[in-house]
């Protein structure tokens, strides 16, 4: 063998093995923080997926991670409060759910690196610098939802016609929020159908909401994908039918609970993806050099029995469309 093909060779074997060195270098287990956007319950199946693809890159909890998880439970001040709870305890990375679980770690800390997941529009919210490059210590994953939010008006219409005014229920503390209202705005436009933003800011809000007994003004109803509409998605869907209002979600979790339709990313895919940034960073990659990542593929999740209970018949068009059909 020539002497430079034997270097080449060698030089790629050490490469590979830099890794498994890196790893059997370690004395302790590496340290994650995990800042959840929702409680512990209605959070865990997510973070599961998250645990899940972790598992699968060689990081079991205890012997190679030790994981530190928060749950800011919706209210937007408490995001804040563990983000910086959990960069005092110096992790060797932080992940961090949402726009403004991102924004808090990014406040939190300029040098222990982030990795953030379900992030609405990280340019636009100051998160990062570009999605190419993203610069400083932080990168991760964006749901993207702003480009698929006007999506949901054309999928109302063509499911329920007479449609005219939608409730719209959102955080206004969200940063990622407001960017997609605005967009069901200049959707509603195009489709003849006025939107009634329904502010959500803690729990309280939600159960005030819930038990109205009122009729609301509107004749749909859209639940933007928040912590806190997530922890209460079978409740709203049930809501929705007592008020004979189709509904749509960003993310199927609200149509297996009960919902009419949702159009988007699968969270438990977006979730688990997140695994991969964190395990390229305990490996030595600087979040600088790791592209801010969008969802590559969306889906439409139907419920048919929901919708039998509204007295709606779907198009045959638009069940041929959808990628999953609840019966």
């Amino acid at each position: 063998m020539r002497r430079r093909e034997f270097i080449g060779l060698a030089s790629a074997a050490c490469i590979s093995l830099l890794p498994l060195v890196a790893r059997a270098q370690r004395t302790a287990p590496a340290r994650v923080g995990f800042l959840g956007g929702s409680s512990s319950t209605a959070g865990k199946a997510l973070y599961a997926c998250f645990l899940s693809e972790l598992r699968k890159l060689g990081w079991s909890e205890e012997r190679d991670v030790k994981l530190e998880v928060r749950w800011a439970e919706g209210i937007i001040e408490q995001y804040s409060q563990y983000a910086a709870e959990l960069a005092s305890l110096n992790p060797d990375v932080i992940v961090a759910t949402s726009t403004p679980g991102a924004k808090a770690a990014q406040r939190a800390t300029a040098r222990i690196p982030v990795v953030f997941v379900a992030v609405s529009d990280p340019v636009t919210s100051g998160i990062v610098a570009s999605l190419a490059r993203p610069g400083a210590n932080i990168t991760g994953l964006s749901n993207f939802l702003p480009s698929t939010t006007a999506k949901l008006i054309e999928l109302l219409t063509t499911t329920a016609p007479h449609i005219r005014r939608a409730c719209v229920l959102h955080n206004p503390g969200n940063a990622g929020k407001m960017l997609e209202l605005l967009e069901l705005k200049n959707g509603g436009k195009a489709y003849g159908i006025s939107i009634d933003p329904v502010e959500i800011r803690s729990n309280e809000d939600m159960e005030k909401f819930l038990s109205a007994r009122s009729p609301l003004d509107c004749d749909a109803l859209i639940a933007l994908q928040e912590a806190i509409t997530f922890a209460y998605r079978k409740q709203i869907a049930e809501f929705a039918v007592q008020k004979r209002l189709p509904t749509i979600f960003q993310i199927r979790e609200y149509v297996e609970a009960g919902g009419l339709m949702s159009y988007g990313l699968s969270f438990c895919k977006h979730y688990g993806r997140a695994a991969y940034y964190v395990d390229r960073v305990l490996k030595g990659t600087p979040p600088s050099d790791l592209p801010v990542e969008l969802p590559a593929a969306f889906e439409l999740i139907v419920n048919l029995t929901t919708a039998k209970s509204l007295d709606l018949t779907l198009p045959p068009t638009l069940l041929a469309r959808a990628d999953e059909v609840i019966e």
